[in-house]
């Protein structure tokens, strides 16, 4: 079981030059805009840090929380910077704008080679969208040896229950907005029968063994969920 020491909002930039330098191991999340990536945020973090905006893309920022966590299975702690980009799609601005915002968030994406893990959400009604299908592409071109591509299908609870099967049956990570669950096929094998481990504690597993550099149990060396 992991445990949530301590959490904090640390800055905000907007290019890779104002950011601030790399300490540890870095979580990245990354989504459209308004696909529940702040929830997720400040589930895993067990701390109200990470804000929604009520305008879908006008949060242009990029933002960095730090974290502390202890495996007490382990005994082993972890320093952590979780960075929120800003969501993609949606927003009401220049062509132009919009092309800056691209080149400044590819531009610390290719260049900030502490990021060790990518979250990407993807709203699980709406799951084959180009714009997700290009996002993942343009991710999984850049990847090094030590870094991984998560995906987390969120909004589930307004999926039809055959739907939410059919994706269950994938062996997802599924978010709801008002219920973090996750499928029984998640239990580490081995492990007796018992209820599933929620998506912010199998979250939290596999960032911690990511950042410590060892074996990822939801993550397979292709970066598909196992």
């Amino acid at each position: 079981m992991i445990r949530v020491l301590t959490s904090s909002f640390l800055t905000s930039a907007s290019t890779l030059a104002q950011c601030p330098p790399p300490t540890t191991s870095e979580v990245v999340m990354l989504g459209r805009s308004n696909v529940g990536k702040s929830t997720l945020i400040n589930y895993l973090l067990q701390a109200n840090l990470a804000k929604s905006s009520s305008t879908p893309g006008k949060t242009r920022l990029i933002n960095f929380f730090t974290s502390q966590w202890h495996n007490k299975q382990t005994n082993k702690y972890l320093h952590l910077c979780l960075i929120d980009l800003p969501g993609i799609g949606y927003a009401k601005v220049s062509k132009q704008e919009q092309e800056h915002w691209r080149y400044n968030l590819w531009n610390f994406l290719t260049k900030r080679t502490s990021i060790k893990l990518f979250l990407h959400l993807i709203d699980s009604r709406h799951t084959n969208m180009s714009i997700d299908m290009e996002l993942t592409k343009s991710i999984k071109s850049i990847l090094n040896a030590d870094q991984r591509l998560l995906h987390i299908y969120t909004k589930a609870d307004k999926l039809k229950k055959n739907d939410l099967a059919k994706l269950r049956q994938k062996k997802a990570l599924i978010m709801a907005n008002h219920d973090i669950i996750s499928s029984k096929e998640n239990l580490q094998k081995g492990q007796e029968e018992q209820s599933p481990k929620t998506l912010v504690e199998i979250l939290r597993e596999t960032i911690f063994e990511a950042l410590l550099g060892e074996d990822i149990p939801y993550v397979s060396q292709n970066n598909k969920i196992i």
